[in-house]
């Protein structure tokens, strides 16, 4: 499949870090013309990678058709309802339409409103945790991680939580759009979630339009600055965007995390006897199994370098987050889950235009949900060895089952 690696092998999903380790030891940058993309592997370069304007999401300020890797590869016809999605996705936006949207969403995506949502966020956690009570196994995934992400987005858009299980098929399905490899088949299934979620959440809009509330999707309606405010299509980007990257990383850090918790010497132990903050030990889950594992960009400019290698204009670079979060020049022992190592300055979170606009929302969720799982669950471990989903870029298990008896 690719010169470096397959991202279909399951030999390699299942544990990508030897390969990913041994390429960034062999050297910082290489090109795979199988995927006509540069790789860069260790953790400065690919900083540099996310802080150089010089690189960028798409090569003309916005998404094009043939920008998105599925419609090009597989020549889909009836694309239109993604792309639509994809068009006014700050992921695929660059200034000054980036900015200018990013600047309307931070009106509205305040650090008030998410310092706001810490009670209503613990209530869900408990809520679902006292469910669970009476079982002696559950799927960490399917029963907590993935209802408790849903309502949590559900409670900061205004949205009718009864939707979730819809929220949750339409996100499963548009992601599969950002593998390397994706079939013709996820793709049709990912067209058609694009179609339904963009209709659910133009009734979403056109209610708060009529009946103002306060929540995000009234204050997304609202926001408005000298250039103007959001249209419609850049809301339902927007949302659909919250959603999709939200839930999906709240949910497979927590996964892997916990897993990477339970399988690593005391480290789950030192969270059950609190001598380790769950608010620490989040960072060390986002870095040691990172949910995102490429983020990738164009050259914009003639005459760019990068990990010391002259690039052209219109040239595609990756980055592999699981090869820079493990890399030795930045972490002492990478290969370790350190449960208490508390470095925060991983680059899961991206950095520059395209630093994760929800990061703060994403730590507040993943403090939460953690604290309550250990407080609700101390004695929980390991059901059984949990298989991972068949993706490389969304990196995450399909279930983690969890014993809870002693």
């Amino acid at each position: 499949m690719g010169r470096f690696f397959d991202p279909s092998d399951p030999g390699f999903i299942a544990d990508p870090y030897p390969t990913l380790n041994a390429l960034r030891e062999e050297g910082p940058i290489h090109y795979d013309p199988d995927f006509d993309l540069w790789f860069v592997t260790r953790y400065q370069d690919v900083r540099n990678v996310q802080l150089d304007r010089r690189l960028g999401r798409v090569k003309q300020g916005h998404a094009l058709p043939h920008d998105l890797r599925p419609i090009q590869e597989l020549k889909l016809e009836g694309w239109e309802p993604y792309y639509q999605i994809e068009r006014h996705s700050l992921l695929m936006l660059e200034p000054p339409e980036h900015t200018r949207i990013r600047i309307l969403i931070n009106r509205a995506f305040t650090p008030r409103r998410v310092k706001e949502l810490r009670e209503p966020i613990t209530m869900i956690a408990e809520n679902l945790l006292e469910s669970l009570q009476e079982r002696s196994v559950f799927d960490l995934l399917a029963d907590y991680a993935q209802p408790y992400s849903v309502r949590v987005i559900a409670t900061l858009l205004g949205a009718p939580t009864e939707d979730a299980d819809l929220l949750l098929d339409w996100s499963h399905a548009i992601v599969k759009m950002y593998e390397l490899h994706c079939t013709e088949e996820q793709a049709r299934t990912a067209i058609e979630a694009s179609r339904d979620f963009a209709a659910w959440t133009a009734e979403l809009i056109a209610s708060r339009r009529s009946d103002p509330k306060d929540d995000l999707i009234t204050a997304l309606c609202e926001a408005e600055t000298p250039d103007g405010t959001l249209t419609d299509d850049e809301i339902i980007s927007t949302v659909i965007l919250l959603l999709n990257a939200g839930h999906e990383a709240t949910v497979n850090t927590l996964g892997n995390g916990t897993v990477a918790a339970m399988n690593h010497g005391q480290a789950w132990q030192q969270l059950v006897e609190r001598e380790v903050a769950p608010a620490i030990a989040i960072e060390e889950m986002m870095r040691f199994d990172s949910p995102l594992q490429i983020f990738d960009r164009y050259v914009l400019e003639d005459g760019v370098e990068v990990a010391g290698t002259a690039l052209a204009k219109g040239e595609n670079v990756a980055v592999l987050f699981g090869a820079a979060n493990r890399d030795p020049r930045r972490f002492d022992q990478p290969d370790r889950f350190l449960v208490d190592r508390g470095d925060p300055d991983h680059i899961t979170f991206g950095a520059g235009v395209h630093h994760c606009i929800g990061a703060s929302l994403a730590r507040l969720e993943l403090e939460i949900a953690l604290d309550r799982l250990i407080e609700a669950f101390p004695q929980a471990r390991l059901a059984e060895p949990p298989v991972r989903e068949d993706g490389f870029a969304i990196r995450g298990y399909r279930s983690v089952n969890l014993t809870t008896v002693g």
